[in-house]
């Protein structure tokens, strides 16, 4: 009896040395308890301390709440889904009413300190078989630790356009068959054309593709002034070697860790499709810099600059090339 007894003791310090040991919560796992969770508060959990304040604050904690038991609901709904916590497939599911199955597979996942990149993206199945698609959009679930816990920090949307895919052809060429020519009314002295195009709509994508590369100059000059006020601030300590140092967001006062000098989604390197890096710091205090703005593919121009303030660019959408023979920028 007594070798019984000790037996069943062994096993149970066993279990709770198991227990105490258990693995930390993922990022993947963290966003999975966000979205699927029943539990309630579990989405409002994983949102950053700073977004939660604020909803707190201006009242609209409660509806949030609301959505958060409203997506529960619809899980209670029928719908057949399952998760899974590792490998390529994140969540699969089927719609009871038209029958139509469809999962979420995940095309990386990269954790870089205390940041993970979670990039997802869909497909859907008629009669077994995977639905093409000439769209394929991909969705990146930046997470950022705080205190031990895994929180949404930022949401990216990717659109990819295969211009050499058959459906997207054909797509295109149905929609730009030739159309009317322009209406041209004559009055004294004025002749008004009206394209078949909006000047709205012309407007509009203007500003969507030039208005783009103006956006991350902005971002650009915000780092580079609160590296300035930085530097004056803390004299001791010289520039801000990392972005996260100049966050805009914090639960004391400002510090050299958290000076409050931009917001939280520019101080987590990722804005507009770009990354934007502080590297090559030097001096004790910091009296030297460089700032690299890149999306890391052909296409895009890179930014660049130091110090001094001045921005520069380079084609070939590569940092070292814009920090080597930059242009600055007019």
């Amino acid at each position: 009896m007594r070798k019984i007894a000790g037996f069943l003791s062994i096993l149970i310090l066993g279990l709770n040395v198991c227990w105490s040991q258990q693995a930390p919560q993922t990022a993947r796992q963290a966003l999975m308890e966000m979205v699927f969770s029943k539990e309630k508060g579990t989405f409002i959990k994983h949102l950053p301390q700073a977004t939660r304040a604020a909803l707190d604050k201006s009242g609209a904690l409660t509806t949030l709440q609301q959505y958060s038991a409203m997506t529960t609901g619809m899980q209670a709904q029928g719908n057949k889904i399952q998760t899974f916590e590792s490998g390529p497939v994140l969540f699969t599911g089927e719609d009871p009413k038209t029958g139509q199955k469809f999962d979420i597979t995940v095309e990386s996942d990269k954790q870089h300190g205390e940041f993970d990149d979670i990039t997802l993206s869909g497909r859907t199945y008629k009669d077994g078989q995977v639905q093409r698609t000439p769209f394929m959009p991909q969705v990146t679930f930046s997470m950022k630790k705080e205190a031990d816990l895994w929180t949404l920090n930022e949401v990216f949307v990717t659109l990819h356009l295969p211009l050499a895919d058959p459906d997207l052809l054909k797509a295109l060429t149905e929609k730009m068959k030739p159309q009317p020519g322009p209406q041209i009314t004559i009055v004294p002295h004025t002749a008004t054309i009206q394209p078949a195009v909006s000047q709205s709509v012309m407007d509009e994508t203007h500003r969507t593709f030039a208005g783009s590369d103006e956006m991350v100059l902005d971002a650009m000059r915000t780092i580079l002034n609160a590296e300035a006020t930085y530097a004056t601030r803390y004299p001791q300590t010289g520039y801000a070697c990392t972005l996260s140092d100049l966050d805009g967001f914090g639960s004391s006062e400002a510090n050299e860790h958290q000076a409050m000098l931009i917001n939280s989604g520019l101080a987590s390197g990722k804005k507009y499709g770009f990354v934007f890096t502080i590297s090559n710091c030097a001096g004790s205090p910091v009296t030297r810099f460089h700032l690299t703005a890149s999306t890391g593919s052909f296409g895009r121009k890179a930014f660049c600059a130091d110090q001094g303030g001045v921005i520069r660019s380079s084609e070939d959408g590569k940092p070292d090339s814009c920090l080597a023979h930059g242009m600055p920028v007019q």
